[in-house]
């Protein structure tokens, strides 16, 4: 079968490998139909997320059609149509009954202490090949997989996968209500449903901040206030429009590879180099393609600054194991509230299938590009370098 295979920091290629087999009982095979590309693919290609093992097949992103399953699988059958949520849980440890699925004890092969498992990540998540490919094995299939109702297409669902439950559980987390104002660090894909999820709850005003003038369109599309922070530094404008308080609630839908201004540049420009040279023990820039944000830490600095006090501050966007920088004396000094984490998708998705059941949310609006899987690393690069007008991709295979 075809897959898109990482062979190094920035060194990715589509190329024919063997298809995936039943190893356990409880395994299924699933003809990808439908995948996607994600920001995270983005951390791992860059280098800002480590420990990948040559040859992962990247990918966390799929919808597709049941090929084959193992004895114990009862919940499921031959030819069902399925999403396949992207973090991968056992269902019936202790902390998959309290449906804190990616913090599962047994999935992970490296054991419970090594953190989230999930398709194509690091080799400490798993690792596990991806759904940038024609087919994956499913592990647990009864408990990670998600049936597709009659009359719901693929494209109408591939969100649900990952990035629409992520949005959700960030906005969560923040604990959102109607007299919040409320600031979203990132208008990539997943700032963008953030956004969306938001206008749900009817907070007092949504900021969106960003440098690329379309996503800021789409999200003042949506109903928020656009700041450009190569404009405006964006602590001192939150603050301005908020009556200087700051805002109650921040969610960092950007993560590591953040950016600096280009314009004025940072204060913490030094401390960011030595961030970066932490962070990414390996570079492989080539053509403007996988450069690492240079500034790590930047949103989070700009979160921990601009919240109202007893605020706040929702992570949703991915660091790396060796992000270590957070100002915790000034989060201590003014009471904020900080969560985070890897998503648990199977406990948001038969709610959000319900939003597409219903008519109520619209996928289209978001997935801004449409191309063959033949065209994957010509997309991975538009997507990269963050062209004008894309925002999410969808890859029909």
């Amino acid at each position: 079968m075809k897959a898109l295979v990482f062979n190094d920091v920035g060194d990715i290629e589509l190329k024919d490998v063997q298809d995936p087999v039943v190893k356990d009982p409880s395994d299924a095979i699933i003809k990808i139909t439908v995948t996607t590309i994600c920001g995270t693919d983005l951390h791992m290609v860059r280098g800002t997320v480590t420990g990948m093992k040559k040859g992962t097949i990247l990918g966390h992103e799929g919808v597709g059609i049941i090929e084959k399953i193992g004895t114990h699988v009862k919940n499921f059958h031959v030819g069902d149509r399925v999403i396949v949520p992207s973090t991968i849980a056992c269902g019936s440890c202790e902390f998959c009954l309290k449906e804190l699925y990616s913090q599962c004890n047994v999935s992970n092969p490296n054991g419970p202490d090594k953190g989230t498992a999930f398709y194509g990540g690091p080799e400490a998540s798993g690792p596990f090949n991806g759904m940038q490919a024609e087919k994956v094995r499913v592990p647990y299939a009864d408990i990670n997989l998600v049936k597709i109702p009659e009359g719901i297409t693929d494209e109408q669902v591939i969100l649900l996968s990952d990035i629409l439950p992520t949005a959700y559980m960030g906005v969560e987390f923040a604990e959102v209500k109607p007299e919040d104002t409320v600031a979203v660090f990132g208008c990539g894909p997943v700032g963008q449903l953030v956004i969306a999820c938001l206008k749900r709850l009817s907070p007092q005003k949504i900021f969106a901040i960003d440098r690329v003038p379309s996503r800021l369109k789409l999200a003042e599309s949506q109903g928020a206030i656009a700041i450009n922070f190569e404009e405006h530094d964006p602590v001192k404008q939150l603050k301005k429009l908020t009556n200087g308080k700051g805002p109650n609630k921040i969610i960092d839908a950007v993560g590591v590879d953040a950016q600096c201004p280009e314009s004025t540049g940072s204060e913490f420009k030094k401390e960011f180099k030595k961030e970066l040279k932490k962070i990414v023990p390996k570079k492989n820039a080539k053509g403007g393609n996988w450069v690492p944000g240079n500034g790590p830490s930047q949103v989070l600095r700009w979160a921990v600054a601009a919240v109202a006090k007893a605020g706040t501050i929702s992570i949703i966007g991915v660091y790396s194991d060796q992000s270590k920088v957070f100002s915790v004396g000034e989060a201590m000094e003014k009471n904020i509230t900080v969560r985070s984490g890897n998503c648990n998708h199977r406990k948001y998705i038969p709610m959000l299938l319900e939003w597409v059941k219903d008519g109520s949310f619209k996928s289209s609006k978001f997935i801004t590009q449409k191309a063959p899987f033949a065209d994957i690393v010509h997309a991975y690069k538009k997507f990269d370098k963050r062209a004008a007008g894309w925002i999410k991709v969808l890859l029909t295979i």
